[in-house]
């Protein structure tokens, strides 16, 4: 490895090295001009070191981060003008996305990877909207650096959780949409991917899963059934799973099973309304 990060770090690099790929496709799902340099050298090793340990290439990320991408501009395009990226990582979102005149999004992540991503990003900036980085321990009580931040628990938002869920375990991920709905005024969307248990047991992906182990970066949480984690909560929920998000793009390499086929990790796409 050329740089050595902690966990955390590595997930952020790795995710941008992906999206860095995914930009330079000629049908590519998105565009990301900065991508690439978020990854850096250390990201893209860890790509190529985590492609080599399946037979079978899956565009989780692409796939996922262009379901991110429609579910936050529809959200924009309703009226929400506050966006919270829940472990922004290498996201930008803020950046790239032609989000409308006066959009405020928070980024919420670790004070050194904000640091070192702003670093990366040299000044770069968008028109229209603004950028806000607020560094915080996901995995606490974060409410009150997103308050002290400006934002405004009177007015809806649109949560974004891209990535995050696996990493926490049962007790974290479930403070962490307590956190989200009581900060929800009526009219907040949330866009949040979850692992099917089914994904975390599956046999074809433990060899990838065990290099993240290696790396620190252990996936912990899985739900098959994660819409209603909102849905106890006061959400209005639905949630897509991700090889028939992936079909729909013409991207996944495997048939759309229906949740629950025996045999058949599911990962799910969760939208919800408040």
């Amino acid at each position: 490895m050329t740089e050595l990060f902690d966990p955390v770090s590595v997930t952020a690099r790795l995710t941008a090295a992906e999206r860095a790929r995914e930009a330079r496709r000629a049908d590519r799902l998105f565009d990301d001009p900065w991508a690439d340099a978020l990854a850096g050298p250390a990201g893209r090793e860890l790509l190529a070191e985590f492609r080599g340990s399946l037979t079978t290439e899956i565009p989780v990320v692409p796939v996922r981060t262009r379901f991110f991408d429609e579910a936050l501009l529809d959200a924009c395009g309703a009226g929400i003008r506050q966006v919270v990226l829940l472990a922004a990582g290498m996201d930008t979102r803020a950046l790239r996305l032609p989000l409308p005149e006066g959009t405020v999004v928070h980024e919420l992540d670790r004070p050194d990877l904000l640091a070192l991503k702003d670093g990366l990003l040299r000044g770069a900036s968008a028109a229209g909207r603004r950028r806000v980085a607020v560094g915080t321990d996901l995995a606490g009580d974060w409410t009150g650096a997103l308050l002290d931040a400006g934002f405004r628990a009177d007015r809806p938002a649109c949560w974004v959780a891209e990535g995050l869920t696996p990493y926490l375990d049962e007790a974290a991920v479930s403070g962490l949409l307590d956190r989200v709905t009581a900060l929800s005024a009526p009219g907040s969307r949330a866009v949040v991917d979850f692992a099917g248990r089914s994904l975390l047991d599956s046999p074809a992906l433990a060899p990838m899963l065990a290099l993240f182990r290696e790396r620190g970066m252990t996936w912990r949480y899985g739900h098959e059934e994660p819409e209603e984690l909102f849905a106890r909560r006061g959400w209005r929920a639905g949630a897509a799973r991700l090889g028939t998000a992936g079909s729909r793009l013409g991207r996944w390499p495997f048939p759309d099973a229906p949740r629950g086929t025996p045999g058949v990790p599911q990962g799910y796409l969760v939208t919800a309304v408040r």
